[in-house]
Formats: structure tokens, sequence, C-alpha cells
């Protein structure tokens, strides 16, 4: 097949020319102070939850703790949750009794009357992992009722996906629960030092680790973040590019998407991408915005890009099958149910919004 090269010359403007920031993504609205300052504190995380306006937010294998009966929300489009938020006083005695509780200091909402709320993430995870399997041998992951807010937590509350969280809550929850997620997976994938093998333990109010190994320096790790470019592509008619992976299960059809290599920019990633994946290429790259994605530790960084050519030749390992879509043709998929589109949380949904003009259905 002929490759197909657009006359931009012909074209009276840019299809991205009118392009604007995304004006909103869900996991990337924190109203919350950081106070990274006070991180170095000695026993800040007992100092904060002494205080009595400290609320802590409960996190366990990435699942995030809401109020018992609100978890079935996540599946109704206009339903609002909230996070499970627990006085701090109440889960001291929780960190002395289950050494494997991790404890993360979020930081301070500074925008409410005083006394300023302090915001605590426990993960609980290797807690209750920890705890023995039943006389029948069945694993529960939480043992008897021992009084601890960990042994009553599976019965006491429900447990939400960030991906389910994140859309029916506001912003300050949503940048609570988006920044628990991703520390908490990151401590419990790296249990030892990558550079010499020895266990470490939780530091700087959990936002790092301490290497255990005196003799190597005792370094301190910090999360790793995996950069991904997920690019939104038109061609000379304002047709959007979409395309199903083959992972993808059903019929889902997103964006380009893929990480950044060693030693490459985003822009020149974005461009890869795309011609791997489904042999377009690429001109003119605009940014978008981005977002974490804490599945486990991306960052998503969004582009709209031109379209320098328009035939499709798909690689048929990462991605099965690829179309252009007017905005007419897109309408019909995805009322037909032809096509699925991403969900709420995922920044690739308000990249298809911004082309579509509307919120999506």
């Amino acid at each position: 097949m002929t490759e197909t090269t657009v006359n931009t010359n012909n074209a009276m403007f840019s299809p991205l020319a009118l392009t604007q920031a995304l004006p909103f993504l869900p996991l990337a609205q924190g109203t919350i102070d950081y106070e990274v300052e006070r991180r170095g504190e000695p026993g800040l995380i007992d100092v904060v939850l002494d205080e009595s306006a400290t609320k802590v937010m409960l996190v366990n294998n990435g699942l995030i703790a809401v109020p018992k009966g609100q978890g079935a929300a996540v599946d109704y489009d206009a339903a609002k949750i909230r996070p499970a938020l627990i006085p701090g006083m109440y889960v001291r005695d929780d960190l002395a009794r289950h050494r494997d509780i991790t404890a993360i200091f979020l930081g301070t909402d500074r925008n409410g009357a005083a006394p300023r709320t302090h915001f605590v993430a426990l993960d609980i995870t290797r807690a209750v992992s920890a705890v023995p399997a039943d006389e029948h041998g069945v694993d529960h992951g939480f043992g008897d009722d021992d009084g601890s807010l960990v042994s009553r937590a599976a019965r006491q509350f429900d447990w939400v996906d960030l991906r389910g969280f994140a859309p029916h809550v506001g912003s300050r929850d949503a940048g609570l629960a988006t920044s628990a997620v991703t520390v908490s997976i990151w401590h419990n994938r790296q249990r030892f030092c990558p550079c010499c093998g020895a266990p470490v333990e939780a530091a700087l109010a959990g936002w790092a680790q301490r290497c255990t190994n005196a003799a190597d320096g005792n370094r301190i790790l910090f999360p790793r973040i995996e950069p991904a470019v997920i690019t939104a592509i038109v061609d000379g008619s304002d047709r959007l590019l979409l395309q199903h992976n083959t992972a993808w299960k059903g019929n889902l059809y997103s964006v380009s998407a893929g990480f950044v290599e060693a030693g490459e920019n985003l822009e020149h990633a974005a461009r890869r991408e795309a011609k791997e994946e489904t042999g377009i290429t690429l001109g003119e790259v605009k940014y978008l915005g981005s977002q974490p994605w804490p599945f486990p530790a991306s960052l998503m960084m969004a582009f709209k890009a031109r379209a320098l050519t328009t035939d499709i030749h798909v690689d048929h390992e990462e991605t099965g099958t690829a179309q252009w879509f007017t905005r007419d043709e897109f309408t019909n998929a995805m009322i037909t149910g032809r096509i699925a589109v991403p969900g709420k949380a995922t920044i690739a949904r308000y990249m298809l919004e911004e082309w579509y003009g509307q919120p999506l259905q």
C-alpha cells in the first residue's frame, strides 16, 4: 500500500491551532499543602496523630477504605462517595501493635478554619497479609478481632480501586488518595535496597526509604516514576486515530500511548510510539497536560499531534487494529457499542473529550 501524505499547504489551519491544555484531570487535583519541609522531623507521624484534627486514610493493597455501603456507588455516574477518614488518635495503638503498617504524612489542609487538618495514610497491606490462616487453612487477609483497627477493617469498610474512587469525590480527597496509593504501592514493591540488597525501612514520614546497611551508607531511596506519553493523533481533516491494543479485553479503543525510553525526550517518544504501533508519521506535537497513574508507578504526559501520513499499518503485537474517526463516526460507534471508551479516571478520557468538544456519556 502506498503511504498517503497529508498536504499541509492546503489546510486552512492546523487542527492543533485551537487546542488548549486539559482543564481537569481526576488524579491531578491535590489541594493539600505537602509540608515537605516537615518530613524530616523526628517522630512527625506520632506528633501529628496526637493532634485532635488529624484524619487518617486507610489503604490496603492499593485499595482505599470508604464507609460501608458506599463501595457499590462507583458503578453509578452521579454518585458521590467519600473516604473513611478516621481520627488520628484512634490508630496510634495500631501502629505500635502492627509493625508492618506503613504511615505516610500526606500534608495539611490549609483551606478550612483553624485548627488545620493534617492527613496521614496508613497502608495496612503487609500487616493484614501477615495474619495467619484460620483453623480451616483459609487466609482471609484479616485475623480475629483483637481490638485493633486492622483486624476490623475488612468488615468495617468497603474497599475501592483508585480508578473507581477518584471520579466520585472532590479534589482534596482525590489528591490524598492518589498520593496514598502511589507511595504505598512503592513501599510494598520495593522491600530491599536496589543497590546492595539490604532490607529497607520507611523514612522521611513515609515519602522515602532508608537502606539498613550502615556499611554502605544507609542511603536514602525515593519512589521511582515511570514516564509515559499518551497522544491524541488527528489528521488534516481533524479525524481522530483510535486503536485497540491486543492486551485489552472487550472492544476498548483509546489513543496511542507508551513508555519513554532511556535517553529519549517526550516528543520523540510520542512520535516513536505512533510509528511503531500504527505506522503513522507525526508532525507537530502539542502538550495537553499530565497526571499520575499509579498502576503501579506511571506519570502520564498527554500530547495532541498532527499526522503527516494517514495509511495505517498496525504492528499486530501491541496494537491489533486502528481506525480514523470523524466525530459522527465516533458518535455512532459509541452508541452502537462497537467501541468502548476509557474510564473517567483516565487522562485518555479527557483527551477524547477535548477533541470531541463535549463530555462523553
